[in-house]
């Protein structure tokens, strides 16, 4: 060892001189080209210099071309064309090719070095050159960095120029930082700039951050080394540059934090899948194999970035999963056995991999030569037999147990009496150790290929500690069956499995599986084990001592687990059981307990071990009823029994309800999504609404908003809002039912409720933001919230006492989901005198009694109110405490006390006074007002009315168009405020002030009087002016059908005839009557007479009205079938669309309107 020590310390030794020489040749070489590169302008060549040089076009163009695929292979011919070259006048285009140029890390000092090479010559490269970094470097907030290999690269470029003096600190300093600044910034949740970052620490991270790997550190200060200093920046510089790089390092630290946890919920659900399911599907597998690689590729990367800040890695509890997993505490085998319900009740093992884990063992004979085994197989078995033994044959092996058992306490007795217990003692420590040493003793003596075996063997039994898989645990048995079978390694290897730490409790099943499988072959190894184990466990039973409890415990879990393997005899496991039974006191119970939860369901399950275990245990049971034991026994000794032998507790009862109801549950609390409200609407209408069973399980299913998820709350309030345009009884009563059940959840206030009443709140603040309610329901919410039970005096309530901070809550979340909607017109002036009341509610909870230095008010509640009031109204300032809070109460009661006579005009002179007079005397009190419905057109988020609803409601509501309604609204929200508050100040208060419930009165004025006058005078005048009309004779003449027919057809004919057959005369039928018999008689007039152009001129425009309206409609025809059919391929290519209309709809709107035949055909009357 000493050797290898020595042999490491020279080379980390090594390691760090050669370091340190490559850092401190590098930052030499950087010296001398930056002091060039500085002094470049004092030892540029004359004009007459580049007169000299090659100014050849073509190899100008060249040689720029060629500056684009820069390689280290160039280095000698790039520099050589460029000596013999005149490039003063392709400066800009040099400058431009490198700045483009696609380099590789290897080429970048080739391309440094011609960069200085160009700056030392050209004065103007250096500037032109700038220019160009500034144009491609992302160095915005809205730049994209789309090349990230290419941005590795010029980062590096870039810094090296600087660093090379190319550029000056004051030109690129700043620029390298914004580049820095953007990297890190614009990469908070990804960083996908991590490579990029990781690349500039590695090459340029000491000379502008001044940063040294942790790793050089430590051995420079382990071998006594100066750590190298870098002195191109100052150390100010270096510190910022500094800030941006750690800052980026935490976040990456939370990321990987947080990736580290979503890999865990994986995992473990993944388990969930295999012990429920059996397998994984290949989608989880891959998507689980994907986390994986990203996690150890971000956790690879953290790891070397952590190295060259020199900072601690993040913390990653990587126990946490493998504790609750591995560990067998009392605490979940319970719920250890609630997994393997599955399985029959009569079942050995909780679960399938159970019992292929302890019954499918490998069977070594079947494939290992019987020559390495032949020798320990000839031992015979004396402890074990691996068929099952009967019950008579169990009974028989526990008796003589017990017998023995006798004997050794009245040995102990009489060895008491002798005082010979200490020395018995003694004895049996010391030959338990001498068993356990005696090989080593041997092992010592060996020489020789002796030593060979011993290295083997030492690194097969070190191995055993990592064997935590079935797989390994089978291979490390064929590998010692078939390497080291002999007889000292097999007691040597009884001494490893006895000596297992006493903390690895998760090593034993697959220590006693490792026994299992090399007891065929090697019987010896068990029985060994075996008898230690008694020999240990008698030795603790004796001792009595309270010490040591971790290795009682891996003794008992140790002998449980090899019963289970048909190891160690239930008869003896029982046994054991008994003698813990016995003493049942402390530690004995925690063995117990532990020996329970590892095979105790077996014993129990077990055909010939039942009956015993069964009587066991219900020792066990009574011996803990008649102790008096700690809770932490007593709660181990119930975990230990219901695991062994579980309640039959009946299974879950499930309600059995009608598909049909279950179709609707499964609509609206499982399918029913963002994406698809659209769809379990058209569901939803197809139900048999005229059912009045169907219609109110829907409805009570729509009202039950807790059965959603809380964000798919809006979801069910979209649907609603859609469903009241056919189903128009719906939305009251689900409105009605989510008020009631909020009303009630503030008489109960119960703890139970509370996330019930956060969904129906909620629910009620989306449904006003589908326009299913008025602001004015909302504003009575939010008023009851702080009246309702709550006494203004600040005594307390039961309803609501004054530690109950849950209405706070309430309100916040209601103004929180449609709030925002109240910034204009008479809303805006509600929520804002509602704001001052409801703070000094708040002020009032806050300053109560309850809460002072001993128990704080709750900073959550405090942090919810301000940002709930501030998102609202941004400008307004707060309260800062109660008496702020009442001065602005009372400030906002006396703004409105002179408007109530205005507001109240047909009310009594001495009613009034009563009211004015109780206001008086309580100035933090307002009268209640009586309700009236709200303007609708006054609220910008209330519901557009028709034209007809409009006219109703104006000839209807005598003050909607009055210029003291939007203060009557105003006033009209504090009417449940100060309901409250005077039912909280008692009967007598309440008597004095009522509400005043009076219909409009009607004033008799002269105006009335004149208006009725000429009225009279109308009707009047208008019966004698109709008594006065002459009665004019009905001429009732009916026009026979052939002269009808006859007279149109020499019409038309006359109309149609051609010019040259056109007549001077149009023939006329002229209808007279004689009595009562009509008589015809033909009458040719003049075509140029009136009589006739009137007739013409009528014909043809009814033939030019026809004609229109037959070309009308052909166009709305067509027009509607490509309306038709361009809605068909748009629906075809566009997602399903949310409607997020918030117009409620009353009646069924075509989607491309009716056509109005007015407009159409005219309201010509013929």
């Amino acid at each position: 060892m000493p050797n290898d020590e020595d042999a490491s310390s020279e080379s980390e030794e090594a390691f760090v001189d050669t370091y340190l020489a490559e850092c401190r040749e590098r930052q030499q070489l950087k010296a001398q080209l930056r002091e060039k590169n500085l002094n470049a302008a004092a030892n540029r060549p004359e004009e007459a210099f580049f007169s000299k040089l090659d100014s050849n076009l073509r190899k100008n163009t060249a040689f720029v071309k060629k500056l684009k695929t820069i390689t280290e292979a160039q280095r000698d011919s790039l520099m050589r064309d460029m000596t013999g070259l005149n490039l003063t006048k392709y400066i800009s285009e040099v400058a431009a090719s490198i700045v483009e140029a696609k380099l590789k890390m290897s080429d970048i000092q080739t391309a440094v070095q011609v960069c200085s090479a160009l700056h030392q010559r050209y004065a103007e490269f250096s500037t032109q050159l700038l220019e160009n970094w500034q144009k491609v470097l992302p160095l915005k907030k809205d730049d994209k960095n789309t090349n990230m290999s290419k941005t590795r690269v010029d980062l590096r470029f870039f810094a090296e120029l600087v660093s090379c003096g190319v550029f000056t600190q004051k030109e690129g300093l700043p620029i390298l930082r914004n580049l820095l600044a953007f990297l890190t910034t614009s990469d908070r949740e990804d960083h996908s700039n991590l490579s990029i970052l990781l690349s500039f620490c590695r090459h340029c991270g000491d000379d502008f951050a001044g940063l040294l790997p942790r790793k050089v550190r430590l051995l420079c200060e382990k071998h006594g080394r100066i750590t190298p200093t870098n002195e191109f920046l100052t150390l100010e510089k270096q510190k910022s540059i500094q800030g941006l790089l750690r800052e980026y390092f935490r976040q990456l630290c939370r990321h990987l934090q947080k990736d580290h946890k979503n890999l865990q919920v994986m995992e473990r659900h993944n388990r969930r899948v295999l012990q429920t399911k059996g397998e994984l599907s290949t989608e989880q597998k891959e998507k689980c194999e994907a986390a994986h690689l990203a996690f150890q590729k971000l956790s690879a990367t953290t790891q070397q970035f952590a190295e060259l800040l020199d900072e601690d890695m993040p913390d990653l509890p990587m126990e946490e999963l493998t504790t609750l997993d591995n560990e067998g505490g009392s605490l979940d085998v319970h719920n250890r056995f609630k997994g393997g319900e599955l399985d029959a009740t009569s079942s050995l093992w909780e679960d399938e991999d159970s019992r292929s884990f302890y019954e499918n063992l490998p069977d070594l004979k079947a494939f290992i030569p019987g020559i390495l085994y032949k020798d320990s197989a000839q031992v015979t078995n004396n402890v074990l037999s691996l068929e099952e033994s009967s019950e008579a044959s169990l009974e028989e092996d526990l008796q003589k147990l017990e017998i023995e058992g006798i004997m050794e306490v009245e040995g102990e007795k009489e060895a008491d009496s002798t005082g010979g217990s200490k020395v018995e003692e003694k004895d049996l420590t010391e030959t338990l150790m001498q068993e356990i040493e005696a090989p080593d003793e041997q092992e010592a003596a060996a020489t020789g290929p002796g030593v060979a075996n011993k290295l083997l063997l030492d690194s097969f039994l070190s191995s055993l500690l990592h064997c935590v898989n079935r797989e390994m645990v089978d291979q490390a048995a064929i590998q010692f069956c078939m390497n080291l079978n002999t007889k000292p390694n097999r007691v040597k290897l009884v001494r490893a499995l006895f000596l297992v730490p006493r903390t690895r409790l998760d090593l034993l099943p697959f220590y006693a599986r490792l026994v299992a499988t090399l007891n065929p072959c090697m019987p010896d190894v068990a029985n060994e084990l075996v008898s230690m184990l008694k020999q240990d466990f008698k030795f603790h039973i004796k001792k009595k001592d309270q010490i040591n409890i971790e290795s009682k415990v891996k003794t008992v879990r140790f002998i449980g687990e090899l019963v289970k393997f048909s190891i160690f005899p239930k008869s003896e496991a029982l046994f054991c059981l008994k003698m813990l039974l016995l003493d049942f006191m402390h530690h004995y119970i925690e063995m117990a307990c532990n020996l329970l939860e590892t095979c105790g369901r077996f014993l129990f399950r077990s055909p010939d071990s039942h009956h015993r275990t069964k009587v066991y245990l219900e020792q066990m049971m009574r011996k803990k009823a008649v102790q008096a034991l700690d809770s932490r026994y007593t709660t181990m000794i119930e975990n230990a029994f219901y695991y062994c032998n579980p309640p039959e507790t009946p299974a879950v009862v499930h309600v059995v309800r009608p598909p049909l109801h279950e179709y609707i549950r499964k609509l609206l609390y499982k399918d029913l999504s963002k994406s698809n409200t659209e769809k379990v609407l058209r569901q939803m209408r197809k139900l048999d609404w005229e059912n009045p069973d169907v219609a109110a399980y829907a409805t009570r299913c729509l009202t039950a908003i807790w059965n959603v998820k809380y964000y798919n709350i809006r979801c069910v309030a979209n649907l609603l809002a859609g469903l009241v345009a056919y189903q128009e009884t719906v939305g009251p009563q689900v409105v009605d039912g989510v008020l009631e059940d909020i009303r009630l959840g503030m008489e109960v206030n119960h703890p139970k409720y509370n996330q019930r009443r956060v969904s129906m709140v909620h629910y009620l603040g989306e449904l006003y933001n589908y326009r299913m309610v008025e602001s004015s329901v909302i504003f009575k919410v939010l008023y009851s919230f702080i009246t309702f039970g709550v006494n203004i005096d600040g005594s307390p309530s039961d309803l609501d006492p004054p530690d109950h901070l849950f209405r706070i809550r309430l309100a916040c979340i209601l103004l929180e989901t449609c709030g925002q909607y109240f910034n204009t017109g008479s809303s805006k002036r509600k929520l804002d005198c509602f704001i001052v009341f409801f703070q000094r509610y708040y002020w009032q909870k806050k300053s109560s009694e309850t809460f002072g230095e001993e128990v704080l008010f709750p900073v959550t509640v405090d942090y919810l109110v301000k940002d709930t009031l501030l998102m609202l109204r941004p400008k307004t300032k707060l309260a800062e405490n109660l008496e702020e809070a009442i001065v602005a109460v009372e400030s906002l009661i006396s703004e409105f006390k002179p408007k109530l006579p205005e507001l109240f005009s047909s009310v009594p002179s001495n009613e009034s006074g009563d009211i004015s007079g109780k206001q008086g005397r309580d100035s933090d009190v307002l009268g209640p007002i009586q309700e009236v419905e709200e303007d609708p057109d006054d609220d910008n988020h209330s519901m557009e009315c028709s034209d007809q609803e409009t006219e109703v409601d104006g000839d209807t509501d005598p003050l909607s168009n009055s210029q003291s309604q939007p203060l009557y609204d105003d006033l009209n929200m504090s009417s449940d405020e100060d309901h409250g508050m005077v039912e909280g100040e008692g009967s007598a208060s309440s008597q004095d002030l009522a509400v005043i419930h009076r219909k409009p009165k009607h004033i008799v004025c002269t105006e009335d009087e004149d208006f009725m006058t000429a009225f009279d005078k109308m009707l009047s005048e208008s019966l004698l002016h109709r008594n006065q009309e002459a009665v004019k004779p009905q001429v009732d003449i009916v026009i026979p059908m052939n002269i009808r027919g006859g007279t149109q057809k020499k019409i038309y004919a006359s109309i149609e005839k051609k010019p040259e057959e056109e007549k001077s005369t149009m023939n006329f039928i002229l209808m007279t009557r004689k009595g009562n018999k009509p008589q015809f008689k033909s009458l040719e007039v003049p075509v140029s007479s009136e009589l006739a152009q009137n007739l013409k001129d009528r014909e043809e425009a009814e033939r030019a009205e026809k004609e229109q309206v037959k070309m009308l409609t052909l166009n709305i025809n067509e027009r509607q079938e490509e309306e038709d059919y361009q809605e068909m391929l748009a629906a075809q290519q566009r997602p399903v669309v949310l409607n997020l209309n918030r117009d409620r709809r009353h009646k069924y709107q075509h989607p491309k309107g009716a056509p109005d035949a007015d407009l159409i055909f005219g309201n010509k009357k013929r």
